[in-house]
């Protein structure tokens, strides 16, 4: 028992120390005058444009929870779209508790509020997260394209080693795998109710495959992405130094931002730091860089803590027959 207390509290404890790092970090690269600057950065900021961002924002969650509905529909669910809604703020604030814990609480919420099956709508979560990531590779591609002699560079001067990488996701892809073979022989209780879990996300993740609304479905993936890159991009118009930033600087420091938020508890510290590295190859000063970075995440932040602590009181308020 005290093990297991124990990895849950450095689960929670380790990707927040990375981020105190990175402020750390921050501070020490910092003169006093520096701070003061990026202070009075951020004072100055047009915030119309901070707003719109936000705006964006909530139209990329929104549609994010609609989506949801094109997998859950052929599987026989017909959950409240508010529902989706309120859920998928819940997974946002939960991950800046603990990085990845937003997925369980989001099929928790439909187990509970939709009568879903927790591995069912979990499955479909996992698909979300695959179609995630493959946007999410698309966009790299594109970047790379626009900017490839830039990103091996930048690459190159944080140490990143690609071959270490791809090595590693086979290494664990063959681990599952053989893991999944030797459950499947097994005659034993717990091995039964791992393979019944997977059999159900795997049905979940197999209704991207079956769904009658595919076009539908891809729409709003390219949507949402769009969504994700221009509320980035916009903010670019809040300080008068990354005004003429071009769009390419702006995409390789989005996909800086989103590859980081999930190293700690939704970014803290990390996604100002990484942003602003990006920038400054860019010429853009070390505070406004930092401020830029800093403005970002601390909109994102407050939009989802609010949101999301309005949902845990929503949410049972909404379902009260449940």
């Amino acid at each position: 028992m005290q093990k297991k207390n124990l990895t849950k509290f450095l689960k929670l404890i380790f990707p927040l120390l990375i981020g105190i790092l990175f402020i750390y970090l921050t501070v020490k690269d910092t003169t006093a005058e520096d701070r003061k600057t990026i202070i009075e950065a951020v004072k100055n900021a047009d915030y119309r444009f901070v707003i719109l961002s936000l705006i964006l924002g909530m139209i990329s969650h929104l549609s994010r929870a609609y989506r949801w509905n094109f997998m859950l529909h052929p599987m026989g669910y017909r959950p409240k779209l508010m529902n989706n809604i309120l859920a998928i703020f819940i997974t946002y604030i939960a991950n800046l508790g603990v990085p990845r814990s937003g997925e369980f609480f989001r099929a928790t919420v439909m187990k509970t509020y939709e009568d879903i099956p927790f591995e069912k709508s979990f499955g479909t979560i996992i698909a979300e997260r695959m179609v995630d990531l493959m946007m999410l590779l698309l966009v790299i591609g594109i970047a790379l394209l626009i900017q490839f002699d830039f990103i091996m560079l930048f690459l190159k001067e944080q140490s990143f080693n690609p071959t270490t990488l791809v090595i590693v996701i086979l290494l664990v892809g063959l681990g599952l795998w053989v893991l999944v073979k030797q459950l499947k022989r097994s005659q034993s209780v717990i091995a039964k109710k791992i393979i019944g879990l997977i059999e159900g996300l795997t049905e979940g993740v197999l209704t991207l495959v079956k769904m009658p609304k595919k076009w539908a479905y891809i729409f709003h993936t390219f949507l949402i992405w769009g969504l994700y890159i221009f509320m980035f991009y916009i903010v670019k118009w809040a300080l008068p130094e990354t005004v003429n930033l071009p769009f390419e600087a702006l995409l390789i420091g989005f996909l800086v931002g989103a590859i980081t938020i999930s190293a700690t508890n939704g970014g803290i510290g990390i996604y100002p730091f990484s942003v602003s590295l990006v920038l400054i190859s860019y010429g853009i000063s070390k505070e406004s860089s930092l401020a830029f970075g800093w403005i970002m995440w601390t909109a994102q932040t407050i939009m989802v803590l609010f949101f999301g602590g309005l949902s845990f009181l929503v949410l049972p308020l909404l379902n009260r027959k449940k």
